[in-house]
């Protein structure tokens, strides 16, 4: 992912404190662009571990990044790219919402 690109936070939570389930929803202007489960997973974060664990040493608060559900921008037609002044809003059922307003790069 490209640096201050990716909707982390306000808060991460540990296996303990969250069940895979709840939906996930990306939103651009109150338009939905994604929604998928959070257990829609081609991998178990199990096996994510144990697997970059055997390339890479992973210490406590690193995050793994699977990827992300259908519906990105890129793979529709026409072509579509977030634009300065949209408003990102992702959300996990039960857990928050994050607004990520785009603003030009520098």
């Amino acid at each position: 992912t490209w640096e201050k690109s990716t909707p982390f936070g306000p808060a991460l939570v540990t296996q303990d404190e969250f069940t895979a389930g709840p939906l996930m929803t990306s939103a651009v202007d109150g338009e939905i662009q994604q929604q998928t489960p959070t257990s829609d997973l081609v991998f178990t974060p199990e096996f994510l571990v144990s697997y970059i664990s055997a390339i890479i040493t992973l210490n406590p608060g690193d995050v793994i990044a699977t990827g992300t559900p259908g519906g990105v921008g890129h793979a529709q037609e026409p072509k579509r790219y977030l634009q300065e002044g949209q408003l990102l809003v992702t959300t996990i059922e039960g857990l928050g919402q994050l607004n990520n307003r785009v603003v030009k790069e520098a």
